[in-house]
């Protein structure tokens, strides 16, 4: 498989490809409406200190036959809503405003809105200080009531509650990051790679609770670290786990996490160590073991790469990893132990993936291709985790981040 992703999704579009359980996952979609949140760079405050081309939060209409997207509304938003989430519920979405400045203080912003069916229109309600400088990433905790946001230039993560009706009410809890800085060069970087860009102070760059909803994991790319915080669910306060932290090589710079669905494995992609890294959770107690890093990259690469994001399927069979400058996402198979195999790797078709997500049905992946201005959408063969370009280009500025509603 390592020869067939490799050698001709980056050179010829494939059109065909067999794909495992696809009929039993459109069977059980049919008849239902799947639509698509994106998030994106809006302001001339963008990443990487280059100006964010999209217009807010774009919705789209997935057809779960072809994976086929069909743009319905834009909600303008020009605080860089870089970052998506719904709640369990699926009735409100919470974006992260990506800014350095909210109110005149150094801090960004998170916006509540609520969503009307069937359109999945989305309907402002209000918007609260995230408590820190350009908020990278945020998640809804499994109970519903918090929203979790890690300040990436702050260096801090804070817990929002969430109000009655959806809306949000002031920190309830901040935590800053503070300790030694990692390496400015990553200890597992491949050669040539200047990929230096993280290691200046602390960032927080993700924050997601566990299955249980009982620890909030945050991992913090300048410290090398991720963090592990008991979740108080009553007050929403954070306190040190019993293993408060877990490092990382040094300079290597942890992005995004993802756990298995057995809950057992967190599997997590370093930004400028272009590895994954497998660890073993410790639902008990929280606690992260590490026991495997491999590379995204193929055998035999040299320069610089940026990964980005993680994710394992829904059958938990195959873990997917995103690199930007290389442009492609990397596919690893997932043995009985839950450690990875690196078994192809398959082209974007555009340039500087920041994320990606696969749809409900488990059949399509879509990537956010930041620099080429556009997504671009993938059939995952389902027995082999093979990427299939369906030739499909949605255009759209600056995307960057996915979430879906069914």
């Amino acid at each position: 498989m390592r020869n067939m992703i490799h050698g001709t999704s980056r050179r010829t579009f494939l059109t065909t490809a067999a794909i495992g359980g696809a009929a039993s996952a459109l069977a059980q979609s049919k008849g239902k409406r799947v639509l698509m949140y994106v998030g994106t760079y809006s302001s001339p405050e963008g990443p990487e200190g280059s100006r964010g081309r999209g217009e807010g939060i774009y919705i789209f209409e997935m057809n779960p036959t072809n994976g086929a997207l069909k743009q319905l509304s834009v909600v303008r938003n020009d605080a860089n809503p870089s970052c998506v989430a719904l709640d369990p519920s699926g009735t409100h979405l919470y974006s992260a405003n990506e800014t350095r400045k909210y109110k005149g203080k150094n801090a960004g912003s998170v916006s509540a809105y609520s969503i009307s069916r069937p359109d999945g229109g989305l309907k402002l309600l209000n918007t609260v200080s995230s408590e820190g400088e350009g908020p990278a990433h945020l998640s809804v905790h499994p109970s519903g009531k918090y929203v979790l946001v890690a300040n990436y230039f702050g260096g801090s993560v804070a817990v929002l509650p969430i109000e009655s009706g959806g809306s949000l009410g002031p920190a309830v809890d901040t935590k800053q990051d503070a300790g030694q800085v990692g390496a400015q060069h990553a200890a597992s970087a491949p050669p040539g790679s200047f990929a230096i860009s993280g290691h200046d102070r602390t960032h927080a760059h993700m924050i997601q609770a566990d299955p249980s909803g009982r620890f909030v994991l945050a991992s913090d790319l300048g410290m090398d670290r991720i963090f592990v915080w008991q979740f108080d669910q009553k007050t929403g306060k954070l306190s040190p786990g019993k293993r408060p932290w877990v490092s990382v090589p040094s300079g290597d710079g942890p992005r995004h996490f993802a756990f298995h669905p057995n809950g057992r494995w967190v599997y997590s992609i370093q930004e400028e160590g272009s590895t994954l890294i497998l660890f073993d959770y410790d639902a008990g107690t929280g606690a992260l073991t590490a026991r495997q890093t491999i590379s995204t990259l193929p055998k035999g690469f040299a320069g610089t790469n940026y990964t980005s994001e993680v994710m394992v399927s829904f059958d938990g069979r195959f873990v997917y990893g995103a690199n930007r400058l290389h442009d492609s996402i990397a596919v690893f198979a997932v043995g009985k132990t839950g450690e990875a195999t690196l078994i192809g790797e398959t082209w974007t078709r555009g340039d500087y993936p920041r994320s990606f997500n696969i749809d409900p049905s488990g059949n399509y992946m879509y990537s956010c291709n930041q620099r080429g201005d556009a997504m671009t959408t993938f059939r995952i063969n389902r027995k082999t985790g093979e990427l299939v370009f369906t030739g499909d280009y949605t255009p759209i500025g600056t995307p960057s981040s996915i979430a879906f509603l069914t």
